[in-house]
């Protein structure tokens, strides 16, 4: 199937650049896509590690053809440079797997959509109305703790670093605040409401939420890269270093890839690689996890944006070209990522930067999408002068 294989290496100052592409005979142009903007996804990186990112990767699956670009460093300490193919924290891209398997269980007719939470989990929540559907769909009203707990980002991260939280310390961390809307009236992003969502895995299955991915997805799609290690704190395998930006100008990065990231759980303790997140949306958009009427109940968005809407544990983003692609970002210390599908999940692209608490860096690498799915029609990065 592969008829050629391309690649260019270069060594540019203190950073480490590599594109790989590997063509292959089905083409997306025959679909109506235009070809990946390699150019230019390299040019997103690369203002990316400028703005404090040490280092950043992308990689585009195409109808089995495979690019990757790769910028920067996986590890500071030994200036190892970047790899495509090295894990990383996925953040809340956790939470497109915590949908898949709640939507499974509704294919099983365990669970129903439209069913109080409290139905399952028994006095968990202050209002019987809140559903599961408006847990999924972030339009439960339920406080996000982490807006509490993260205030402060270094000081927020290293209280928590090594602890374990049940999920239910988590929610009561939430209910100590008002609910930001009555339960299905405004979307409201919050952690919180994939907290709730490990527990109903947990607690109609029987089992933890790490063997219900392992059973359901991670096994059947051969995710090798992928594994949720809660409370275990490293990363298995080659994998790139994340850092923390601190809040204060010019204090050091803090190398927070350590972590138990127990204060996420099901809402984003995922660790994973491009590879595997490319594969994971492609079979999921491509119909392969779930009955084609529950991915359409997960692909019925509420509007967030002028460019952006959410479905259940699914975003959709409305590309500069007209397309719109699906999927999630990732936000947890020290890891940006940007995982997205076209919605046959034909074309798949994940990109991660090495650094968080920075808005810089998480605005540049949304230029991915642009170029992975649009090609040379998309924004072009950096943007031209005086204009956005």
């Amino acid at each position: 199937m592969v008829s050629a294989t391309v690649s260019r290496g270069a060594v540019l100052g203190a950073v480490a650049l590599s594109l790989l592409a590997v063509p292959a005979v089905t083409s997306a142009a025959a679909e109506g896509l235009p070809a990946p903007d390699t150019a230019g996804l390299t040019a997103v990186l690369r203002s990316a590690v400028a703005q404090g990112a040490p280092g950043a990767l992308a990689r585009v699956d195409d109808h089995g053809t495979m690019y990757r670009t790769t910028y920067g460093y996986a590890d500071r300490s030994t200036r190892r440079a970047m790899d495509a193919g090295d894990r990383f924290r996925v953040g809340s891209v956790t939470k497109s797997f915590s949908a898949v398997v709640l939507l499974q269980l509704v294919d099983e007719h365990r669970l129903e959509l439209d069913a109080p939470v409290n139905r399952y989990l028994p006095g968990l929540l202050p209002d019987d109305a809140i559903t599961v559907r408006q847990v999924l769909g972030h339009r439960s009203g339920l406080y996000d703790f982490t807006n509490d707990m993260f205030a402060d980002s270094v000081p927020g991260f290293e209280a928590v670093r090594n602890k374990v939280f049940t999920y239910r310390e988590l929610v009561a961390l939430s209910l100590k605040h008002p609910r930001t809307n009555a339960p299905g009236a405004a979307y409201s992003y919050s952690n919180t409401n994939f907290v709730v969502a490990g527990m109903l895995i947990e607690k109609i299955t029987g089992h933890s939420v790490r063997t219900e991915y392992q059973n359901r997805i991670f096994g059947p799609l051969k995710l090798q890269d992928t594994f949720y290690v809660h409370p275990d704190t490293a990363i298995p395998g080659a994998h790139a270093h994340g850092y923390l930006t601190p809040d204060k100008a010019g204090d050091p990065l803090v190398d927070a890839t350590e972590q138990t990231v127990s204060w996420a759980q099901s809402a984003g303790a995922i660790i994973s690689s491009a590879r595997d997140l490319n594969t994971f949306y492609s079979a999921l958009l491509g119909g392969r996890l779930m009955s084609a009427a529950r991915l359409a109940e997960m692909e019925k968005m509420n509007r967030v944006n002028a460019t952006t809407a959410y479905g259940l544990g699914l975003r959709r983003r409305d590309l500069s070209c007209g397309i719109s692609v699906y999927g999630h970002t990732g936000t947890v210390q020290g890891y940006y990522t940007y995982a997205f599908a076209t919605k046959d999940g034909g074309r798949s692209m994940t990109a991660v930067a090495t650094t968080s608490n920075n808005g810089k860096v998480l605005d540049t690498l949304a230029g991915t999408l642009d170029s992975a799915f649009c090609g040379k029609q998309g924004k072009r990065w950096p943007p031209a002068a005086g204009k956005d």
